[in-house]
């Protein structure tokens, strides 16, 4: 359909919801704003022919249209001041020829009808109607319009869009293939730096790009505020400010193979795969709680030493902290490789979640005992109690 010479096609997902609330030819839209109309009538094909030369975008499209007929009529002040003619009077009888004005009311019993006074429909349907239109004066009688005024052909916008009350024009746009949305919008951006437009001129995202960009600036306070919840939780459960940081610092394993996976499978980061992130929080950290609940128990009943009570919660529960991450794992199989309709949105989080959980589970076996006891060390050192040492050393009272 692309091959057509008088028409384009732009074809798309019909959808239900569109995250941004606007309509375009395309998925993501690209506006750009000025005080006047003049401006954008000068830089919006500008704007357009640039962007459909970013590699990494297809089906390029505007929502303007400035191919509109026009007849200016340019208005001859000193010889229409000679025959009596005023501005006003030119405006007035050019409006109630062609304005439709309204110049009475005709009131029945049963209703009413306006009265509208324009010329016969043969005067108005091309330019060569002005040739007929007659200005009534004092001084000269009858005068052609032609006597005052010239008029010539041009072009003008069907229609003027707006965005927050300004004149805008929007360009819309797909991604093409293996392209991320991230990718886009920085060509866009270099783009626009390198396009050298006025101050008055103003771009920015809009849309559907718009919604990615606010969900990617909250994302870092997202994280941090489940992060200090877990914290703050597991600060009360366990009574101590050293073993929630041990049990959080699981957390990093697992975003970076939510980070691999997602990159294996050719995968956008987007909402749904930052969501699996968060996801991963409450599901990860259960690896920690097992061992560390376990040696915490140990420390307190049996009065093991802390290197003692770590090692023997690792031999223990590691088969309960693999049956639960494989159990997590399965059932997350189905979302990152289910088919058919709206599997398109669960992939992201189904790839998330199941490279999150085989990363943790193969480092987390091996660093968390490592920080519970770098962190039970620095404990005891800041309360200045002795501590154990590794095997070989000697124990001794910190400073």
């Amino acid at each position: 359909m692309n091959s057509l010479p008088v028409a384009s096609a732009f074809m798309q997902a019909a959808q239900d919801l569109r995250i941004g609330g606007r309509g375009s030819n395309a998925q993501y839209q690209y506006t750009i704003q000025s005080d006047t109309v003049e401006e954008l009538v000068h830089w919006g094909p500008i704007l357009l022919a640039e962007i459909r030369k970013l590699p990494g975008l297809q089906d390029v499209n505007s929502d303007q249209q400035n191919g509109g007929l026009d007849e200016v009529l340019t208005y001859d002040r000193v010889t229409a001041a000679r025959l009596g003619i005023t501005p006003q009077s030119l405006n007035s009888t050019l409006y109630s020829a062609f304005g439709q004005s309204e110049v009475s009311i005709i009131y029945t019993q049963l209703n009413q009808y306006y009265v509208v006074l324009e010329v016969a429909p043969k005067y108005w349907q091309s330019p060569e109607g002005l040739r007929d239109i007659y200005l009534n004066t004092q001084k000269a009688g009858n005068v052609p319009l032609a006597a005052v005024a010239t008029s010539r052909p041009s072009t003008t916008a069907l229609a003027v869009n707006h965005s927050g009350l300004f004149p805008s024009v929007t360009v819309s746009f797909n991604l093409a293939p293996n392209v991320s949305l991230s990718q886009a919008t920085a060509e866009i951006e270099q783009m626009k730096a390198r396009l050298g437009a006025p101050s008055t001129v103003r771009g920015s995202f809009s849309g559907t790009a718009a919604a990615y960009q606010a969900s990617l600036s909250t994302e870092p306070i997202l994280v941090l505020t489940a992060l200090l919840a877990v914290y703050i939780v597991l600060g009360i459960l366990y009574e101590s400010l050293a073993h929630p940081i041990t049990i959080i610092s699981t957390l990093p394993s697992a975003s970076v193979g939510a980070m691999l996976a997602l990159m294996l499978f050719k995968v956008d980061l987007n909402v749904i795969s930052i969501i699996g992130i968060i996801l991963l929080i409450g599901i990860v950290k259960k690896n920690a709680i097992m061992m560390i609940d376990f040696a915490l128990a140990a420390e307190r009943q049996e009065h093991k030493s802390t290197r003692d009570s770590i090692f023997e919660a690792c031999m223990l529960r590691f088969r309960p902290i693999l049956m639960t991450t494989m159990a997590a794992m399965f059932g997350a199989l189905p979302l990152a490789f289910g088919t058919g309709t709206g599997s398109e949105l669960r992939r992201p989080l189904g790839i998330t979640i199941v490279g999150g959980l085989i990363v943790s589970q193969v480092l987390t076996l091996y660093t968390t005992p490592v920080v519970y006891l770098f962190m039970d060390r620095m404990r005891l050192r800041l309360a200045g109690k002795e501590y154990d040492e590794l095997p070989g050393a000697t124990p001794h009272h910190a400073d």
